[in-house]
């Protein structure tokens, strides 16, 4: 019964269904396929404005990559502390940024305000001896699992403009923070001032594609040149163009994030006292204790340890496919175990 990632899922029977209908006979590389050529219309239309689309196969790569472009060498760039590209991303933005600086922010249940940002900036005046402000980076879903509002994302967006600042967004389980807030795309993303989102399917039903959506056209610049001078221009891109336009235009994003994230509120609820943050997609944040986690492992229940060493947290993570015989168990077994 695996709650560790939703990264240990399988991929979509629909994204399956493209692949193999991509897999016929031969066609130009590189992205010049007509699956990868729709992407731009196909995304434009689902975000509801112009854009310029890029297919890569790793999280890693779209927000390393399009941080990389956001900002130079001296850049900072400004994240919360529990952000995936300053805590699991092995250095990634400093080195496809040539050195850019991460600076990292607290805020309450994984989210940035701008009253953080503007007292990280003003802390240190920009000069010649200093990193220069260059972005915001969010996180949607957060790494706590909780969504930003449009009106708390576009309060940072209007700050950073007023300060210079680009607005990058990580967008691994976008679908299931739109899936919560019950809103657009677009209401999310460039109608409340960002720049640039790290499309994530992967963790949602696809087999290994994201894309990197550029809502400000002028943000593109050499984005195709650091693409392929870091490894990730594909060669044949349209196996994941064609993940990309299934996972939009089948709905299976808005499918996969609303089942994995009724799941995950059933866990949450059987929490109980033990949870840590609100469950507001498909992740759940408990503190157990460590005996309590040691009899859930017995039990068969596997999960990760979350925060400090020895602090009794865990994380358990619902699935697009999780079966809900287990997600039940995991239920039966929290509320047991709330109750002695």
């Amino acid at each position: 019964m695996r709650f560790y990632s939703d990264n240990t899922a399988t991929a979509a029977p629909e994204i399956l269904a493209a692949i193999a209908e991509a897999n016929q006979g031969h066609t130009i590389a590189y992205g010049d396929d007509p699956w990868t050529q729709r992407l731009d219309e196909v995304l434009g239309q689902f975000f509801g404005t112009e854009v310029r689309a890029f297919a890569v196969t790793t999280g890693t790569a779209a927000n390393s990559l399009s941080l990389a472009t956001l900002s130079p060498p001296w850049g900072a760039i400004y994240a919360h502390e529990e952000a995936h590209i300053g805590a699991d991303e092995c250095g990634a933005p400093q080195f496809f940024s040539g050195g850019a600086q991460l600076v990292s922010l607290l805020g309450a249940n994984g989210k940035l305000t701008p009253e953080a940002i503007r007292a990280a900036v003003d802390k240190h005046p920009a000069n010649v001896h200093t990193v220069q402000p260059t972005v915001v980076s969010l996180t949607q879903a957060t790494e706590l699992g909780t969504a930003y509002r449009p009106d708390e994302i576009a309060a940072i967006s209007k700050l950073a403009r007023e300060r210079g600042l680009a607005v990058q967004m990580d967008g691994a389980r976008f679908a299931n923070a739109v899936a919560f807030l019950g809103c657009h795309p677009g209401d999310v993303t460039w109608r409340a001032g960002v720049d640039v989102l790290s499309f994530g399917a992967t963790k949602n039903g696809a087999l290994a594609a994201e894309a990197v959506v550029f809502f400000n056209l002028e943000r593109v610049r050499d984005f195709e040149f650091r693409r392929k001078r870091a490894g990730h221009l594909i060669s044949k891109s349209r196996f994941v163009a064609a993940q990309l336009l299934a996972y939009v235009e089948s709905g299976v994003w808005q499918r996969n994030a609303r089942r994995a994230n009724t799941l995950a509120q059933q866990i949450g609820r059987a929490a109980g006292s033990t949870l840590m943050y609100p469950v507001e997609a498909n992740e759940v944040f408990v503190r157990l204790g460590e005996p309590r986690k040691a009899s859930l492992r017995a039990a068969g229940f596997g999960f990760y340890d979350w925060g400090p060493a020895r602090s009794g947290e865990a994380r358990f993570v619902a699935s697009w496919d999780q079966r809900e015989e287990d997600v039940a168990a995991l239920c039966k077994a929290l509320n047991e175990s709330e109750l002695a």
